[in-house]
């Protein structure tokens, strides 16, 4: 486990305090959390990235193509 210094506005670090305090954890793993989430949003967006490099308009076309022309359930509608 790592230990870091930040520095945080003060209106910043209160409604971490509050929210903390509402959800019955410590700032400590509301900040942990909050940061997971946020790493784990720029990976996926960077993930997506890089498999549109990857994608090819011919090729989804030629999949597209397979999928049969007929009207939907009615749950589906």
């Amino acid at each position: 486990m790592s230990t870091i210094s930040l520095r945080l506005p003060e209106s910043l670090h209160k409604k971490a305090r509050e929210l903390a305090k509402k959800e019955n954890t410590s700032i400590n793993q509301l900040v942990s959390s909050a940061l997971a989430e946020k790493i784990s949003a720029l990976m996926t967006e960077e993930y997506i990235e890089q498999r549109a490099k990857r994608a090819s308009k011919e090729k989804f076309k030629k999949v597209l193509s397979k999928v049969p022309n007929v009207e939907p359930e009615e749950y589906d509608k």
